[in-house]
């Protein structure tokens, strides 16, 4: 029988092959998000919006930062079912669980589990370019200068993240007297400071160290890395993101955790960290064939019971916000 039901599943999404890894998730009140580039605004690939959706259907996420997004976002909500949030030109929030607001920015929203739980996700597509690896390693991307040196890649990093990063912590400020966990998903075109270590320059996988500035900001204020929260040997658990289109021995290329999931709250609890991809080596959960360049990244999470000392809000649901 479960032969049976797992065929009519696959033949559901088109054919396509999915390989999951099974995962116990403690009882309680559970949350699973995904952060996903869709490459392109799904025209990348060249591959339709169901696609992308098979991907969001395999993850078992109740909510999705979207990043690279157009009109391919509202089309994937559409054949879920869910709930679409537009955050500017390219990217969106896409929600199984109701959208009960939206922050001023839109930079995120509060989303309510099916216990009554509330949470805040948030979502960011920060600029590609420049790309601070390209740069210390000489690799031609955007017109951007090399570099050589730790100090000028937090600099080149601050320059063309920094802004983009500094109103997405006022909107997460705004919020903070709720005492509502918060979580949030990007691309963040940015590797985090607990990879580019000491040791992994040693071993040759980085050329230097970096404290990237971006990932050290959202350490100081107060938010974990799920997926390093899970695996904390970077040299064991690269976790990479980018790229699934390249070989690892590219000299055009290096790859890199950029696509990364953080969350902050007391009693927060992750459960599992997933990468999904193109095949059980760099992925968790595989697709095959993959849709995009970016590899996703699924994380679940146990939300303690809240108690709200304060209520703030901050903006309504739009009409363009269900199906």
């Amino acid at each position: 029988m479960v032969n049976v039901l797992f065929a009519i599943v696959v033949a559901a999404l088109g054919g396509s092959s999915v390989d999951v890894h099974k995962e116990t998730i403690p009882q309680g009140d559970t949350i699973r998000i995904l952060t996903f580039n869709i490459w392109g605004y799904g025209k990348g690939g060249k591959v339709p919006p169901a696609r992308m959706a098979q991907v969001i259907k395999a993850s078992k996420a109740d909510i999705v930062g979207l990043q690279e997004n157009r009109k391919s976002g509202k089309a994937i909500a559409n054949i879920l079912g869910w709930h679409y949030v537009k955050q500017g030109r390219s990217a969106a929030i896409l929600s199984r669980l109701k959208v009960i607001e939206i922050t001023k920015k839109k930079h995120g929203v509060k989303v309510r589990l099916d216990s009554g739980q509330e949470v805040f996700v948030f979502n960011v597509h920060f600029l590609p370019s420049p790309y601070q690896p390209y740069q210390l390693l000489n690799i031609p991307y955007g017109h951007a200068p090399f570099i050589k040196t730790e100090a000028q890649a937090v600099a080149a990093a601050k320059k063309v993240h920094g802004g983009h990063l500094e109103s997405l912590l006022k909107e997460i400020d705004a919020v903070r007297d709720e005492g509502v966990p918060i979580l949030i998903t990007g691309a963040f075109n940015e590797p985090s400071h607990l990879d580019w270590t000491e040791a992994t320059a040693k071993s040759g996988r980085h050329p230097i160290k970096v404290s990237y500035p971006s990932s050290m900001a959202l350490a100081k204020a107060g938010f974990s890395d799920a997926y390093r929260t899970v695996y904390p040997d970077v040299l064991k658990a690269p976790g990479y993101t980018w790229t699934p289109v390249t070989k690892t021995s590219d000299p055009r290329d290096h790859h890199d955790r950029i696509d990364i999931i953080y969350f902050r709250g007391k009693g927060v609890r992750t459960n599992s960290v997933k990468i999904v991809g193109e095949n059980r080596k760099n992925a968790d959960i595989v697709i095959t064939p993959y849709p995009s360049d970016h590899r996703a990244v699924v994380a679940a999470f146990t939300i303690p019971k809240q108690t709200r000392t304060k209520k703030h809000r901050t903006g309504k649901p739009s009409a363009n916000n269900g199906p």
